[in-house]
């Protein structure tokens, strides 16, 4: 939460890239970066023009997370500009919070992270809820379920907490569940138009 207060001051006098997020978080880009990408959307109101750039870099950073490699961007993400209008604010409410999450966070049922299988199971939960942030919902809480949840399995990892790990894993199979009424919703209404007007 500090780190990112001192980032929302610099923020305010010069326009960042997501290349200097990257540098300025150089350690810790699998855990304060994912969830400084994650927390503006844990909300049930849309962001429009943020959920396609951050949901690309949290879908790749979970996949290179799953796969146990080191981050990676595109030079054209890391290169996408950040307005300096929104995003020290941004920065600022994700402190606020982030500083909250702290203060719940410690070391539980560490023996988790020990496994192969856990950091794959996280970095795959992270890869999917990043493409379900670029799917373009506007119906409240289709952003808010799938940014918690990489917010708490990425802290989970900060801090070796398996109750949060625990937490976030179920919070993405109700993100999927959540989506896939709502795709499958979507489906049964454009079938039922398709009949309506085919009948004759």
């Amino acid at each position: 939460s500090v780190e990112l207060q001192i980032l929302s001051d610099t923020a305010e006098h010069s326009d960042l890239t997501m290349g200097d997020l990257v540098d300025r978080l150089e350690g810790r880009v699998y855990t304060l970066l994912l969830v400084l990408l994650a927390l503006p959307f844990c909300q049930p109101i849309m962001l429009p023009g943020l959920s396609t750039p951050f949901g690309m870099v949290i879908a790749l950073l979970g996949l290179r997370f799953a796969l146990r490699q080191h981050p990676w961007l595109p030079q054209r993400l890391l290169k996408t500009h950040l307005s300096g209008k929104y995003l020290p604010g941004i920065l600022h409410g994700s402190a606020r919070v982030l500083g909250g999450i702290e203060r719940l966070l410690h070391p539980r049922l560490s023996f988790l992270f020990e496994f192969p299988l856990t950091q794959f199971l996280a970095g795959m939960a992270v890869f999917l809820c990043g493409l379900m942030l670029l799917l373009p919902l506007p119906i409240p809480f289709s952003n808010m379920l799938p940014a918690l949840t990489v917010v708490l399995v990425a802290s989970s990892f900060s801090e070796r907490d398996g109750a949060t790990l625990g937490a976030g894993l179920i919070l993405f199979l109700i993100s999927l569940g959540f989506i896939a009424a709502i795709l499958l919703g979507g489906t049964e209404a454009i079938s039922w138009i398709c009949n309506v007007f085919t009948r004759r």
